[in-house]
Formats: C-alpha cells, structure tokens, sequence
C-alpha cells in the first residue's frame, strides 16, 4: 500500500472521528461555552503534541513557527466565525454553509495560486454540495447576517486546509500541527477572557463532571492531536480538493452517529445527500486523464 492510498484512508478516518464525536462536543459545549471549551481542548492537545515533539530529535523541534501560527489563525478564524455565525442562523444551515468550504477551494486555488482543479474533482465537488445541501439545509432555505458569518467561516476552513497543504511540504508534520493547535488554544482563550464566563473553569464541580472530562479528554487525544496530525501528514500527498471533498464526510458519520448513538431517523433526503457526498468523494478520485504510454525508442 502506497503512502498516497493511506493519506487517503488518514482522512477519511479523521472524518469518521470529527463525526463521531460530533455528539460530544455539543454536549460539552452545553456544560462550559464555545470558546472556554475550545481554549481547554486545543492547549490541551497541544500539550501532548509537545511532550511527543520533545521526545524526538532536537532539529525537529528547531523549526520556525511563523507558518504554524498563520495555519492556525486560519483555522481558528473558521471556529471564530462559526460560534457567532451560530448566534442568528440554524445548526443545519451552518452546517451546510460550512461545507461549501469544498467549493472555494478549487476557486481559491484557481484565482490566487493559478492551480487549475481536474474536471472530474471539479464534478465530485459539485455533486457532494448537492449532498450537504440535501443532508444538512432546511426546506426554507434564506441568508441572513449568520449565514454571513458562517460564509466567512467556510472561507477560513478553505484557507486553512490550502496553508495546511503549502506548509505540510515545509514543514514537519508533528511540528506544523503542534503549532497550529497550540495557536487556536491560545486565540481561543482570548476571546473566552473577553466573551465568555471563563471563571467557569476555576469550578471544582466542572472538573468533576465526568461527562465534561469524558468530552475534553476524548476530543483533545483524538479530535484534535491524533486528527490534525493525521490531517497535516496527509496533505503531503493528497491536493487540497480532495481533502476537502473526503472531510466532506464528516456529516454523512455524524448523521449515521445520531441514527445508531441517539436513536435519530435520516429523511429520504438525508439518505440521498449522503449517498450523493460518497459520490462526489468516488468522482474527485477518479483520473482526469489516462496516462500516456511512453513511445519506445
């Protein structure tokens, strides 16, 4: 199995844990607010990024940080925009605005780095916004000034995932994702000390809360050290498109959670929009062109 095949299967596992664990950070984020949550889950599992960092070589650990920090900003700008977006719009819409993150990136690609996208990934792309929209949006489907700031947030995620996949070629993974996570504890935290009842955290009944502490543990290892490090080591190989249209998925798993975890029921067009998301993931990875044999001499 070629590095190429697992980068893929990386990302699609992380989709599987960002789907799963969908249901528990909803949970946890009705115990302490958005930002507090995100500040103790990010600077957590950058913490244990850190202590594997030093366990390896020194040079590894001697790299820059300029380019963690910018990822970072990016992705924590996504979360940002997110949590207030979800103040005047529905958790549905935000859902289906964030993944038109998949759309912007071929745009993006193509209007500031001159990268053009294959027409079949271009097909897979459109194909899987069909199946978010059928997966996530209401039947009355209006914009207001939270669609608005869920847009910006799709537009941070497209740009974080497009530096992740510039950096990810300079950079070490472990060092690029350690980084970038530590940076969206930090921006987190600010903005939990200027938004937020940060003093929550300084509760003894919070930290014994097992449900809390069952939520921080289980998405700081696994949400978002092991996913983000898996991400980043993956976009070595695999373009900034695809990612996209693979992380796609993470919808399609935390609906199938709902089914089998919270005993939710999917509407035909929940069911069409996830066979349409799978889809669009199938024609994304389909060659663009056959490759021409060499003419021999």
């Amino acid at each position: 199995m070629n590095r190429s095949v697992i980068a893929h299967v990386g990302l699609l596992f992380v989709a599987l844990i960002w789907g799963t664990t969908f249901i528990i950070v909803q949970n946890a984020i009705s115990i302490v607010e958005p930002f507090t949550f995100n500040s103790i889950r990010f600077l957590l599992a950058g913490t244990i990024l850190v202590v594997v960092l030093f366990c390896r070589q020194q040079q590894e650990r001697q790299q820059p940080v300029g380019g963690g920090i910018v990822v970072g900003l990016f992705l924590f700008a996504g979360y940002l925009f997110q949590t207030f977006g979800l103040l005047y719009t529905t958790s549905s819409k935000a859902g289906f605005l964030t993944g038109l993150s998949i759309v912007m990136i071929p745009v993006i690609s193509f209007v500031f780095l001159r990268q053009k996208t294959g027409l079949l990934a271009v097909i897979g792309v459109m194909i899987a916004t069909v199946g978010l929209f059928l997966l996530t949006a209401d039947q009355a489907f209006t914009l207001n000034q939270g669609d608005v700031l869920v847009l910006c947030c799709a537009i941070s995620f497209a740009v974080h995932i497009l530096l992740n996949g510039y950096y990810s070629k300079r950079y070490t993974p472990l060092f690029l994702s350690t980084v970038q996570i530590l940076s969206v504890g930090i921006f987190s935290g600010i903005c939990a000390f200027l938004f937020e009842d940060w003093q929550r955290i300084l509760s003894i009944d919070l930290w014994l809360n097992m449900s809390f502490l069952f939520a921080l543990l289980l998405t700081a290892l696994f949400a978002t050290a092991l996913a983000f490090f898996i991400q980043t080591a993956a976009q070595t190989y695999v373009s900034p498109t695809r990612v996209a249209i693979i992380l796609a998925m993470e919808p399609v798993f935390a609906a199938l959670t709902g089914v089998f975890i919270a005993g939710e029921t999917l509407t035909t067009a929940a069911i069409a929009g996830c066979a349409l998301i799978l889809l669009g993931m199938v024609f994304a990875e389909l060659p663009s062109k056959p490759q021409k044999k060499a003419k021999a001499a």
